[in-house]
């Protein structure tokens, strides 16, 4: 008959029970270190032929069970209770007597019910109860789950022994037992790890189901119960527990494989010798290598390593090699800056690119690597730029700026920024430096002129910033500025095929804006692009650093107003005095990709700026692959009625609500009265049949 088990209890000593100093906890250890050691072998998972490191690690389990400093014990008494020899040396200590006949009884008692007697249990010893749950604990850690055993039995590499006890040209083991014995092994290595450990405390600790069921508790099983059933499948024989096929203490030696011994030992010796002529070959000194400033302690050193921190070796570019080339990209930038001969400077961030020290801060766009050139970058620039000492790089994939103060390398800056794939608009400027709110900005060769204007104000005029070796003066940036948005600066640049918009959003590399229907968009230089990213420029503001190579803004849809006037959910959708409202979707797309940002924005007639309607990420509507984008937000008119307004891009048919609120209407536009907190699920029919669901 299965037994009754008590409820769980807290997975940790109770902080009711008894403090234990680690003399208190010691003590127990040593004076029980036996029965400790036998009770962690049994508990331990059986593997044929590895009785030896389940010896070995039995006796590391218990040596590392000695606690740090004072320890709440667990709440429960430790059980058995003491025999009398164990009680005369608790009470010997204490200095109280023992009584014997109480003694005899219970080891007869003991007899009688056919388990093994102990002197020296620990009755009521807090101490010994704090190191036995400790035991227990790490025994059912060190015991490997069966995915976990599998993977390791896949990749054919054996558990990993315990550093510490261990016996060199030696193999120790327990002494062979019975057939009773071997039995006995073998039921328990058929139990999960807690009923094990379940029926080992019931025969070796003799603790009743319930003290069991405390004991695995605290040490962090997850189903006592369900161990202690399990547990009942063994039979109760206890009186096996005392074989010598159990002691972990008393143990044969014999010698291990003589032949693979010598083997490893003739490895061992030429791995140190490997290891001594690199130590030398990495301490030789090497001509016209001075020291590297904030970087790290090189960790190699070949011709590929030595050639890439080499600023003698780095790419350098004619400033006319732009004109002639077929490509149109950060390839194509020559070294400027006042530094650009300064190999001592070069040379500091060559090595810090390779191996930045623990001082340097280190930062990168979603989906950059960090690592090191892999040969001589292209320098693009090395000046001085307000208060600091700044080298850009370019690898072909990546560029880096790496900064340093004017008064030495402490708090170097290294950054990088993904820009494989770039074209003409994408490679027009980098940010060097921000200091105060400002940034200042290195632009391409081919560019003529720049200016910085306000996006939020597109008939205002454009500030003109003259260009000193393709620098720009300090531009106040947006990516920065908290609080509320009232302008949004960007910089404008001219060159040979026209004029475009930059905007900075916190990275090295600024995003280009665009404006138009995906796949026939255009740089947002003219008037009506200006116009339609003014009312959504303080969006830019959720798409900083996230690797952002382009934004466009897309006017897919007008929308008349049902009433005069009206305010969206709380007061975020101004109205205005009818009219209609226009739909604005903006897709930021990556550098890397994957990652892009779609936006539905909408705005009343009297409204300074777009409301987020719907937001999504990675989905190709808004997009050259799709050109197509559903969306629909609740509106409060000026009459006090709440509306769910949506629209659909060109070619949708039709515009259908679900859920919250119910309606269908053909064409592209819907509106359908609808309570306030209304949620509605969104579907539209394309010319073509296809469908298209709301976004977000």
């Amino acid at each position: 008959m299965q037994s009754q088990h008590a409820a769980p209890r807290p997975a940790s000593p109770s902080p009711d029970g008894p403090l234990v100093d680690v003399g208190q906890a010691e003590a127990a250890l040593v004076e029980h270190y036996p029965r400790l050691v036998r009770l962690a072998y049994l508990m331990l998972p059986p593997k044929p032929g590895d009785r030896g490191r389940r010896v070995l690690t039995a006796h590391a389990l218990v040596q590392r069970a000695l606690p740090r400093g004072r320890t709440a014990a667990p709440a429960a008494p430790a059980r058995p209770r003491r025999s009398a020899g164990g009680r005369a040396a608790h009470s010997a200590r204490s200095g109280r007597r023992t009584d014997r006949t109480e003694r005899t009884e219970r080891t007869d008692q003991a007899a009688r019910a056919g388990r093994p007697v102990w002197a020296g249990d620990g009755d009521g010893d807090p101490g010994y109860a704090l190191v036995r749950l400790q035991v227990v604990r790490t025994a059912l850690r060190a015991g490997p789950s069966r995915r976990r055993g599998a993977r390791r039995r896949r990749s054919g590499l054996p558990a990993l022994p315990p550093p510490l006890p261990q016996v060199w040209g030696l193999r120790l083991f327990p002494r062979s037992g019975g057939a009773g014995e071997l039995a006995l092994e073998q039921r328990l290595s058929a139990l999960s790890g807690p009923a094990r450990a379940a029926w080992v405390l019931r025969g070796l600790e003799r603790l009743s189901d319930d003290d069991v069921h405390a004991v695995l508790t605290d040490a962090g099983a997850a189903d006592a119960a369900g161990a202690l059933r399990e547990a009942d499948r063994v039979p109760a024989e206890y009186r096996l527990l005392g074989s010598p096929a159990f002691d972990p203490c008393a143990l044969q030696a014999r010698p291990p494989d003589l032949v693979r011994r010598r083997r490893r030992l003739k490895a061992s010796l030429a791995a140190g010798a490997a290891l001594v002529v690199c130590g030398a070959l990495f301490g030789l000194p090497d001509d016209g290598w001075a020291p590297d400033g904030a970087a790290a302690p090189p960790y190699a050193l070949n011709r590929s390593a030595q050639a890439a921190l080499d600023p003698g070796k780095l790419t350098r570019v004619s400033p006319a090699a732009w004109k002639t080339s077929a490509r149109t990209d950060f390839s194509v930038w020559p070294a400027r800056g006042d530094l650009a001969g300064d190999t001592a400077l070069l040379r500091r961030t060559l090595a810090v690119w390779a191996r930045p020290g623990e001082r340097v801060r280190v930062s990168a766009t979603p989906g950059t690597p960090s690592g090191g050139p892999a040969g001589p970058p292209q320098l693009l620039y090395a000046g001085t730029v307000d208060n600091a000492r700044v080298v850009v790089l370019h690898d072909g994939l990546r560029i880096t700026r790496y900064a340093e103060p004017l008064n030495g390398t402490g708090g170097a800056a290294l950054d990088f920024a993904r820009v494989d794939g770039a074209d003409r608009a994408g490679a027009s400027a980098l940010v060097l430096g921000r200091a105060d709110g400002n940034v200042r900005y290195l632009t391409a060769p081919w560019v003529r002129s720049a200016g910085a204007r306000d996006l939020r104000e597109p008939g205002a005029d454009t500030a003109d910033l003259p260009l000193t070796g393709g620098v720009t003066p300090p531009v106040a940036g947006p990516a920065l500025k908290s609080g509320s948005c009232a302008s949004w600066n960007v910089l404008e640049l001219t060159d040979g095929t026209g004029t475009r918009l930059v905007t900075d959003l916190g990275e090295l590399v600024p995003a280009v804006l665009t404006a138009g229907r995906p796949g026939a968009a255009r740089e947002a230089a003219g008037g009506e692009a200006s116009r339609t990213w003014s009312p959504f420029a303080c969006s830019l503001a959720s798409m900083r650093s996230a690797g952002v190579r382009s934004v466009n803004a897309w006017a897919f849809a007008e929308q008349p107003l049902p009433d005069a006037g009206g305010t969206g959910p709380g007061s975020s959708l101004p109205g205005g005095g009818g009219g209609s409202a226009s739909w604005v979707c903006t897709r930021a797309e990556t550098w890397r990709g994957g990652g892009s940002r779609v936006q539905a924005q909408f705005r009343t007639p009297g409204g300074p700026s777009g409301v987020v309607a719907a937001r999504a990420e990675d989905v190709p509507q808004c997009g050259e692959r799709e050109p197509r984008v559903l969306a629909g937000v609740l509106w409060k008119s000026g009459a006090g009625t709440w509306y769910l307004l949506a629209a659909g891009s060109r070619g949708t048919t039709s515009v259908t609500a679900t859920g919250g609120v119910e309606g269908s209407v053909r064409g592209n536009l819907l509106t359908l009265e609808a309570e306030q907190g209304a949620r509605a699920d969104l579907e539209g029919t394309l010319e073509n049949g296809d469908r298209v669901s709301g976004l977000g």
